[in-house]
C-alpha cells in the first residue's frame, strides 16, 4: 500500500494524548516538511502522557510541547478539516467520528488499528515497552504505507 504522500495527513484517536501525537511526530521526523501533518482526538479530555513523550524522546521525537485538541477544538481554531487529504485514524472511536464527518467534507479515511498501551500495566518498565511497541507499530505503518523516508544526507 505504498504510496506518495499526500499534501496533508490528519491523525486521529480517543484523546489526542498518546497514538495520534506520536504519529504526528514521527511522520514530521520521518518526512519532514514534505506534507501538512496534525493530530486530534475524538475527546479533548487528556494532556499528552508522559510514557508517549519519553519513548519519543529516545528517537529524537519531541512531544512535550504538544497541545491536546478534539476535532471541534480543532475547527474552532481555524484548521478546516476539508484541507486534508488523507485522515489515519488509530482507534475505532476515531474513525467512527473521523467517517461521520466524511458526511460534510470530502475525505480519505484509513484505519491503522494501532495498540492503546495505556492501562495494560502499572509496572513502569512494563508500561515502557507497550510504549514502545505502540511507536515502533506506527513507525511501521507510516513506512509501508510512505515508502522509506528521503536520506537527509542526498
Amino acid at each position: 500500500m505504498q504510496g506518495n504522500l499526500p499534501h496533508s495527513v490528519l491523525f486521529c484517536c480517543d484523546h489526542n494524548s498518546v497514538r495520534s501525537p506520536m504519529a504526528e511526530g514521527i511522520m514530521k521526523k520521518l518526512y519532514g516538511t514534505m506534507c501538512y501533518i496534525q493530530s486530534v482526538g475524538v475527546k479533548n479530555d487528556m494532556e499528552i502522557d508522559g510514557f508517549a513523550v519519553a519513548v519519543c524522546d529516545e528517537i529524537g521525537v519531541e512531544l512535550a510541547r504538544h497541545r491536546s485538541r478534539s476535532f471541534d477544538e480543532m475547527e474552532d481554531w481555524g484548521d478546516d478539516l476539508s484541507s486534508f487529504d488523507l485522515v489515519l485514524a488509530l482507534s475505532p472511536a476515531s474513525q467512527r467520528r473521523a467517517l461521520d464527518l466524511t458526511r460534510f467534507y470530502h475525505l480519505t479515511v484509513e484505519y491503522w488499528p494501532i495498540l492503546d498501551p495505556t492501562g495494560l500495566t502499572d509496572n513502569r518498565d512494563e508500561k515502557l515497552v507497550k510504549y514502545r511497541q505502540t511507536r515502533d507499530q506506527i513507525t511501521e505503518h507510516l513506512i509501508a504505507r510512505f515508502g522509506p523516508p528521503p536520506d537527509p544526507e542526498a
